[in-house]
């Protein structure tokens, strides 16, 4: 039982290696997006859950800090003139207000999406504008999927999320 447990873990990690490698090389030869990018959204389907119904709300939380940060960098370059240094404490303040006010939405609460998110947009230095976000979100989209897919190859050979293999199918192989 061990030995087929040690077997499995090890398909499971080089089945989650290989849907990495896959969406790294979408994310430079088709889509032409930042990989590191990518690999922000694969984190974000992992910080709640990892059902594809949290994946979207994982999705949706990741975009939505995207979006704040985007939001949050047009508001600067408008009142940078007019506040000079204070921008940036006050729109950190705002940016950072919005998203942890989403604690109190019912289901787009995930506040480490959401950051991860706000930091993929200020990470890139792109301009605050929507081919940006089309861009990122492209990356942060590619990434949740292949989060998913790789939660699924390691469920398929019986290693849960925390990478260790997971007691229903020791028992079943024992």
């Amino acid at each position: 039982m061990i030995n087929t447990l040690r077997v499995n873990t090890f398909k499971a990690i080089l089945g989650e290696s290989i849907v990495a490698s896959i969406a790294a090389t979408i994310s430079l030869l088709i889509l032409d997006v930042p990989i590191w990018a990518t690999f922000l959204g694969w984190i974000a389907f992992f910080t709640r859950g990892i059902t594809p119904r949290d994946g979207m709300i994982n999705l949706a939380c990741v975009l939505s800090g995207l979006a704040i940060g985007i939001a949050a960098a047009l508001v600067a370059g408008v009142v940078t003139p007019y506040l000079g240094e204070l921008t940036l404490p006050l729109i950190v303040l705002a940016a950072t207000f919005v998203i942890l006010s989403m604690r109190l939405l019912p289901t787009i609460s995930n506040l480490l999406a959401c950051f991860l998110g706000l930091v993929c947009f200020f990470a890139s230095t792109l301009p605050p504008q929507f081919a940006s976000f089309i861009e990122l979100s492209a990356a942060l989209s590619l990434g949740v999927l292949a989060g998913l897919l790789a939660s699924l190859v390691a469920k398929h050979w019986g290693v849960d999320k925390s990478g260790s293999p997971s007691e229903a199918r020791a028992t079943v192989e024992s």
